[in-house]
């Protein structure tokens, strides 16, 4: 379902997924199965997305059929607009009883929410608006961390990109994670991150501290991950003593020196874990944990999921293992 000043990627992202997942299905089959994509609007004219671009919709919200498998609605700066308009949020509500399951991009959640849809559910969204939609609606738990929640038939998802991740989990659930996964390939996305992933790095959540001594620190982390990062290693090397470092690390990031330096570690260890088939002991001592139990607890800390069933879910299966 489209509206004014959707985000466009919120749209285009899923639909190449269905696009892919409808092309694997027929191939399968041997015939037309597949999924039957259709974009709707209020009155289905063309409108403009955030970015400018104009979409021309399949048709209007009286054009959808009396059953609807998946329900998508994405985000975008109008979002908050489309909450105000009441017809539309009631034909979601309806549109809603009559579907499989029911799914919002990004921002699209407030849509969901204010129809009343994620009431008494987890949800997530874009974690800029998080605050936000737990305020507008206590009644939700809204959690600001993963890329994508499922609670029952609703699914939620974190912003812009998180739209792929969240169709790729939808069509594993129909199909299979071979099916997933060969359409990430061909979408050459470069990892299809699970649920549970924190939306944002450790690098980017951390917010950019004023001074350039505390700065530096964290690019001499980022380089070299393996290194002896302790608070008094740290701490010297911005000029300052290590109780006065810990507190303005903190106060200018919202990390702790020890979490910051976990999380970049967690970063550097599953970007090996992808690309290398290297054992895991040896990544483990390369990115500074010093052993692969200390390792494993930091992963399930962060990514809610081990090492080992980290690399055997999301490593790329050599291309002649892949299917067609």
């Amino acid at each position: 379902m489209l509206y004014e000043s959707v985000q466009s990627l919120d749209v285009s992202g899923p639909l190449e997924v269905f696009s892919g997942a409808q092309r694997i299905m027929r191939a399968r089959a041997g015939g037309s199965r597949g999924y039957r994509l259709r974009t709707l609007s209020r009155d289905g004219e063309k409108l403009r997305s955030s970015s400018g671009l104009t979409i021309v919709p399949d048709g209007s919200l009286r054009d959808a059929p009396p059953s609807i498998d998946t329900l998508i609605i994405p985000g975008g700066a109008g979002s908050r607009e489309a909450c105000e308009d009441a017809e539309l949020v009631a034909w979601i509500e309806r549109a809603a009883a009559r579907t499989r399951r029911v799914a919002a991009v990004c921002t699209g959640a407030f849509l969901l929410a204010r129809a009343g849809l994620l009431a008494g559910r987890r949800a997530t969204t874009h974690w800029a608006a998080a605050d936000a939609l737990a305020q507008l609606h206590p009644d939700v738990d809204v959690d600001p961390e993963p890329i994508f929640v499922r609670d029952g038939h609703v699914w939620t998802s974190a912003g812009v990109t998180a739209g792929i991740d969240l169709a790729l989990a939808l069509v594993e659930d129909d199909l299979d994670r071979e099916a997933a996964l060969t359409i990430a390939r061909h979408l050459v996305v470069f990892l299809r991150r699970p649920g549970s992933q924190s939306q944002f790095s450790a690098t980017l959540a951390a917010q950019e501290p004023r001074r350039d001594c505390l700065r530096e620190v964290q690019r001499l982390v980022v380089e070299n991950v393996g290194a002896g990062h302790t608070v008094e290693a740290m701490a010297a090397r911005a000029h300052m003593s290590p109780r006065h470092f810990a507190r303005a690390f903190r106060a200018e990031t919202g990390f702790t020196p020890a979490r910051y330096v976990e999380r970049v570690r967690v970063e550097a260890a599953r970007r090996c874990l992808e690309d290398t088939s290297e054992p895991v002991a040896l990544l483990a001592a390369r990115c500074g944990f010093g052993s692969p139990e200390t390792m494993r607890r930091a992963f399930v800390r962060i990514l809610h999921v081990s090492p080992a069933e980290y690399r055997r879910r999301f490593k790329p299966e050599p291309e002649s293992a892949s299917v067609a």
